[in-house]
């Protein structure tokens, strides 16, 4: 009894102290997600997203900057699909948000994992590890 509990604290620790290890940040393609079907079946083509410094014209009100912050497990999937997957996840709360104040844009997006700002018309960053992966995003909301 006492060796199960000591082997299954020493795997448990183990396995936090490679998920903290195995944080790696990289940068994926924005418009091969969204070209996707995954984002086509999940995301909300009433709701407009503009990535870094792309124009969107004039926006007739402003709501402010918002953020979301995600996690998705990570745990058997390579980092590009957990990463994809974590993407859409804060893509649709974002148009969520949008929709809730009465908005139907978000407009600046930029990421911010881990308060680090990453800005890109093309690119989104996201951090995986052995367990978790993570995208945080900033927009500012807008009527266009």
């Amino acid at each position: 009894m006492k060796l199960t509990f000591l082997l299954a604290s020493l795997f448990t620790v183990l396995v936090i102290f490679q998920a903290k290890a195995a944080d790696r940040i990289d940068s994926y393609s924005i418009e091969k997600l969204l070209e996707s079907t995954k984002a086509k079946d999940a995301l909300n083509s009433d709701v407009k997203l503009y990535f870094g410094k792309q124009s969107f014209g004039d926006s007739q009100k402003t709501y402010g900057e918002v953020m979301t912050n995600k996690k998705t497990n990570a745990f058997m999937k390579s980092d590009k699909e957990a990463c994809e997957w974590v993407m859409l996840s804060a893509l649709k709360a974002l148009q969520a948000r949008a929709l809730k104040e009465g908005m139907n844009a978000v407009v600046g997006i930029e990421s911010y994992y881990k308060k680090r700002e990453f800005v890109s018309e093309t690119h989104f960053e996201c951090g995986a590890g052995a367990i978790l992966a993570g995208v945080t995003l900033k927009g500012t909301l807008v009527k266009l």
